[in-house]
C-alpha cells in the first residue's frame, strides 16, 4: 500500500520541495540580500560584491537543475 499525503505520494511531494520550495526560498534570500545591500548603502560595487558572494551558491543549485534537464537525468 502506498501512503499519501492530501493525494499525493511521497516522491510527490519531495520532488515539489527540491524544486518549487527551494526557488521560492532562494528568490526570498535574494530579497534579503538586496535590504542589506539598501540598509548599509552599499552602493553599486558594493551592492555587486554581496550579491556575487553571498548568491554564489545558489548558482550551483540552479546549474544542477539545468544540467540534469539537458542531460535528462
Amino acid at each position: 500500500m502506498e501512503h499519501t499525503l492530501f493525494g499525493f505520494t511521497e516522491e510527490q511531494l519531495a520532488h515539489f520541495g527540491s524544486t518549487w520550495g527551494i526557488g521560492a526560498f532562494i528568490l526570498f534570500m535574494l530579497f534579503i540580500i538586496g535590504e542589506i545591500a539598501w540598509k548599509s548603502k552599499a552602493g553599486k560595487t558594493g551592492t555587486f560584491v554581496l550579491f556575487f558572494v553571498l548568491a554564489f551558491g545558489m548558482v550551483g543549485f540552479i546549474a544542477k537543475s539545468i544540467i540534469e534537464k539537458v542531460w535528462g537525468i
